[in-house]
């Protein structure tokens, strides 16, 4: 799966890690549902570290299509309302 870091660049992250992206994914849209903004930059800063730590960087001259975008982890609620409005941010 290919996984775009708003602000930093794409990674190929094996899809054995889409589970516990998911998972993060579902607090974050619980924490938006709350109106919690701390923990939505909490949780969209351990999206990222996940892919950082588990992803492998592509390279700046490779286009590949994101399957997945990671929002800026100092996104607001309001910025991000309409995305966790269907399904999250990683599509089920």
């Amino acid at each position: 799966m290919i996984v775009r870091i708003a602000t930093d660049g794409q990674y190929r992250l094996p899809d054995e890690n889409l589970k516990r992206l998911n998972e993060i994914d579902d607090e974050a849209e619980t924490a938006v549902e709350a109106g919690d903004q701390e923990g939505l930059n909490r949780l969209l800063e351990r999206m990222a570290e996940l892919v950082r730590s588990e992803g492998e960087p592509l390279g700046e001259d490779e286009l590949v299509e994101s399957e997945v975008i990671i929002p800026p982890t100092d996104s607001t609620i309001e910025e991000l309302a309409h995305a966790f409005a269907d399904e999250g941010l990683i599509p089920d």
